[in-house]
């Protein structure tokens, strides 16, 4: 896989996985980011990650190498036209749809963090390039 993105999205999995320092999505991550790439998350996506567990201040640190991207009224709608499109519904893909939203919006080429390949390569068709964890 090139890793020559220019933006690199983090879905709740990736994000998680950088929060908890797998060796695996860190050192690729720190490979992309010396090729200047910029790491980027969705809002939501730190509701997703949250939980009791979650080590807070590593949390802290992750957020801030990121750009973090808002759910508007205007990114809402885009994604349930992309859920429509794929015809997908739900609350199951609720949170898949807005995080492939945003990374479609990005400076390409955009690399996508994730684990679910088969949803999100649904939603984000050959606009984004996938990476599985």
């Amino acid at each position: 896989m090139r890793l020559d993105a220019k933006t690199v999205v983090l879905d709740s999995e990736g994000l998680s996985a950088w929060i908890n320092q797998d060796r695996k999505v860190s050192a690729v991550l720190r490979q992309i980011n010396k090729r200047g790439a910029e790491f980027v998350v969705c809002a939501n996506t730190i509701v997703e990650v949250v939980h009791a567990g979650v080590n807070v201040p590593r949390l802290n640190w992750a957020l801030s190498q990121v750009r973090i991207e808002p759910v508007t009224a205007r990114s809402a709608k885009a994604a349930a036209r992309l859920l429509q499109h794929v015809g997908l519904h739900g609350h199951k893909y609720a949170i898949d749809a807005t995080v492939a939203e945003a990374a479609l919006r990005q400076p390409g080429p955009v690399i996508m963090l994730t684990s679910d390949i088969d949803d999100m390569s649904r939603l984000c068709g050959k606009g984004v390039q996938l990476m599985a964890l």
